[in-house]
C-alpha cells in the first residue's frame, strides 16, 4: 500500500524530483530478521537514492532498530537481499561496510566515554590515512558542532546526552559516509536539545550527505525527509513522499495524535 501515487509524485518539486532521479544507493529487498524466536522483521523492501534524506517511522517495537542492525552487520540478517553501491553486502562485518561508506549512528550513541572529544573523532576516522582531508573534516564538524569544539579536550562521558548525540554524528561524519544511518538520534533527549539534534539532520542533509533516519518522533521526521517508510509489526505498510504521509490521516491518526 502507497500514499504516493503517480499523480502525487508530479506535483513534487524540482529539487525533489532531482534526489528522485538519483542512483539507488542502498536497497533492501525482502529483508527478514529473527532472534530468539521471534520474527521482528518480516520481508521489508526499501531503498535510499543518492542525496535524500529518508525517513522510517514506526512505533516502539515495529522492528526499525533491527532492520538497521540487519544493514549494517550488527545482527544476522535471515532471508532477503540488501545491497550497498550494487552489491550485496549480507553478512558482510560493520568494520568492513563502514570502509565502503555505510556509516551507522546507534541509539544509545555509543560514544568512548574514557576518550576527549578529539580522540572520539579520530577514532571516526581509523579506516582513512589521508591527514590533510582528516584535519578538513575535523574542521568542518567543528564548524557543524560548535559545542564539541567548545568542549574538545573534554572527556566524553562527562558531557550531556544531546552533546554525546552530536559527538557521535561527528564521529560518522569523520568516516565521509556515502549513507549515513541514524537510529534514534532524539531518544531519551530534552525537547530543547531534540530541536537542536533535528536542526544538525537538516544541516548535515544539506551538505550533501544521504541520510537514512529512524526515528519515533514522526511528524519531525517527516518535515525533514524527502521520502517515508511507515513500518509496522515487522512489515512497511505505508511509503511515498514524506510530505504527502504526513497529511495521510492513517499516519495523523497513529502516529501524530489526531
Amino acid at each position: 500500500m502507497t500514499t504516493a501515487t503517480m499523480s502525487e509524485q508530479a506535483t513534487m518539486d524540482g529539487a525533489a524530483q532531482a534526489k528522485a532521479a538519483g542512483k539507488t544507493l542502498l536497497k533492501v529487498n525482502g529483508l527478514k530478521v529473527g532472534y530468539g524466536g521471534i520474527q521482528a522483521v518480516k520481508g521489508v523492501d526499501f531503498e535510499v537514492r543518492e542525496g535524500e534524506l529518508v525517513s522510517l517511522i514506526g512505533s516502539n517495537g515495529a522492528g526499525k532498530t533491527t532492520t538497521m542492525k540487519a544493514i549494517t552487520g550488527t545482527l544476522p540478517a535471515g532471508a532477503g537481499h540488501i545491497e550497498f553501491l550494487g552489491r550485496s553486502i549480507k553478512g558482510r562485518g560493520a568494520w568492513d561496510l563502514v570502509e565502503e561508506g555505510l556509516v551507522m549512528v546507534p541509539e544509545g550513541r555509543g560514544v568512548f566515554t574514557r576518550m576527549t572529544i578529539t580522540e572520539n573523532l579520530q577514532i571516526g576516522a581509523y579506516i582513512r590515512k589521508d591527514k590533510a582531508e582528516i584535519a578538513k573534516d575535523m574542521e568542518r564538524v567543528f564548524v557543524t558542532f560548535p559545542r564539541l569544539r567548545e568542549r574538545k579536550d573534554q572527556l566524553a562521558g562527562t558531557m550531556s546526552g544531546g552533546e554525546q548525540q552530536m559527538l557521535a554524528m561527528g564521529r560518522a561524519l569523520m568516516a565521509r559516509p556515502k549513507v549515513l544511518l541514524l537510529d534514534e538520534p532524539t531518544m531519551g533527549l530534552s525537547p530543547i536539545m531534540c530541536d537542536k539534534i533535528f536542526e544538525v539532520v537538516q544541516t548535515v542533509a544539506s551538505q550533501g550527505v544521504t541520510i537514512l533516519l529512524v526515528e519515533q518522533n514522526a511528524n519531525r521526521a517527516l518535515q525533514l525527509a524527502d521520502r517515508g517508510y511507515v513500518m509496522e509489526s515487522g512489515l512497511i505498510t505505508m511509503n511515498g513522499d514524506a510530505k504527502e504521509l504526513l497529511r495521510d490521516p492513517r499516519v495523523r491518526a497513529a502516529y501524530l495524535g489526531e
